[in-house]
C-alpha cells in the first residue's frame, strides 16, 4: 500500500520524532523507498527584490547556498543512521515555500504517504504561528500521517 514515503525534516528533534513511526511503516507495509526531504526557503520570498541591490542579491544567494549545504549535511547524517531492510533511503534538499514545495514534490514523485511531526498547537498559538504540517495536510493530495510531538498536552 505504501511504496514511497516522504519524510519532511527540518533539523529539529521534534521533526525526528516521526522516525520510529516511519520504521514501523517501512517494516510493516513493504515500503520500497523512504525519502527524507528538507526545504530551504529563499529569503527573497519575503522581501522586495526590486528594491535590493546586486550585492544584496549576491548575499541572498550565498545564504541560500549555505542553508542548502547545511540541510544536505543534516539529511545525509539522518540517512546514514537509518537502515530499513530492503528499503531504499534517499534524501532531497528542495527550495521554495515549505508546505507547497513538499506537497508538490510528493505529488510529482508519486509518493504514497507523507509522515510529518506536529507541535499539536491549537487556538491562538496555532493562529499566530501557523502550522507547516497543517498546511501540508490541506494542500497535499497524498495521504498525510501527522505525528504529535512528545509531551503534547491535549486541548492546548
Amino acid at each position: 500500500m505504501y511504496n514511497k514515503v516522504i519524510v519532511p525534516l527540518d533539523g529539529s528533534e521534534l521533526a525526528e520524532c516521526v522516525l520510529p513511526h516511519v520504521e514501523a511503516i517501512a517494516k510493516g507495509c513493504g515500503v520500497h523507498d523512504v525519502i527524507f526531504v528538507s526545504v530551504v526557503e529563499p529569503v527573497h520570498l519575503y522581501r522586495d527584490v526590486e528594491s535590493s541591490s546586486l550585492s544584496d542579491e549576491q548575499r541572498l544567494l550565498e545564504v541560500l547556498r549555505e542553508s542548502m549545504v547545511t540541510a544536505r549535511s543534516y539529511l545525509d547524517q539522518v540517512a546514514s543512521r537509518t537502515r530499513y531492510d530492503g528499503v531504499k533511503v534517499q534524501s532531497e534538499v528542495l527550495t521554495g515555500k515549505v508546505a507547497d514545495t513538499i506537497a508538490d514534490y510528493a505529488t510529482k514523485n508519486e509518493a504514497d504517504l507523507i509522515v510529518i511531526a506536529t507541535h499539536g498547537r491549537s487556538g491562538v498559538s496555532h493562529w499566530v504561528y501557523g502550522s507547516v504540517a497543517d498546511r501540508i495536510l490541506r494542500s497535499s493530495c497524498v495521504p498525510v500521517l501527522m505525528v504529535r510531538a512528545p509531551g503534547c498536552i491535549p486541548g492546548i
